[in-house]
């Protein structure tokens, strides 16, 4: 675990989260949803201790919206509440990270392979502009941006089957996993090949092509769990 620094005294500590946007309802939506972003993408790192007044000078909004976004990470295992502090990342072990990837493949690959049959052509090509953000993001070097809009993509893909509960698995498994690895693909030049992917299983599923779809998500699940190993 890396050892515990506070956020509250330095700017430079805290991640540089994206200004609030987008469809959600409240700012403490908004709010939660970038910094599990942040979180998953590595830029809020264990045993740090972030402030909410800290967090809250990257949003451009008061302290409280952000405070309560933390509050509902902590009751998801995400943070620790630190008294008079702030908020500690808390870390994920190696068991955990297997047992993730273990339930995700049980429940994604099958999930996926059988929208190769029943998944309208149309709502396919509607997440097409989720993949190309993942793309974007890969080449401009956003890891924040990358993982939201891979999470819409996964989730966006995985609620064609129709069970909502099934994607409330997946995102509560996502939120806990850590892709510490993006920051050393990225710097790698190996990004955007796996960015790529999402283009590639669309074009798979649109062609269905059962084979294709199988192979190309089980590399992808792989990529995840080496990209989690890498900060583990």
């Amino acid at each position: 675990m890396a050892a515990q620094r506070s956020s509250s005294t330095s700017p430079a500590a805290a991640p540089a989260l994206p200004r609030l946007g987008g469809r959600r309802s409240s700012y403490r939506e908004r709010v939660a949803d970038a910094l599990r972003a942040a979180l998953i993408a590595g830029e809020l790192r264990p045993g740090e201790v972030y402030s909410a007044p800290g967090l809250a000078a990257r949003f451009g909004v008061s302290a409280t919206p952000v405070r309560e976004a933390m509050l509902d990470l902590a009751k998801e295992g995400l943070v620790d509440t630190v008294p008079n502090k702030g908020f500690r990342v808390t870390a994920v072990s190696e068991k955990q990270l297997d047992e993730y990837t273990h339930i995700r493949a049980l429940i994604e690959i099958p999930t996926v392979l059988g929208l190769t049959a029943t998944a309208d052509p149309v709502s396919l090509e509607a997440l097409r502009p989720a993949a190309r953000e993942i793309v974007a993001a890969a080449v401009a070097g956003d890891l924040i941006a990358y993982v939201e809009a891979d999470t819409r993509f996964h989730l966006g893909l995985l609620a064609l089957a129709g069970n909502t509960h099934l994607v409330e698995v997946v995102r509560d498994l996502r939120g806990r996993s850590r892709l510490y690895g993006l920051t050393a693909l990225l710097e790698a030049g190996r990004l955007l090949a796996s960015a790529e992917e999402h283009l590639e299983l669309l074009d798979a599923l649109l062609a269905r092509d059962e084979r294709a779809v199988r192979e190309v998500m089980s590399r992808h699940l792989g990529h995840v769990r080496g990209l989690w190993a890498a900060g583990a």
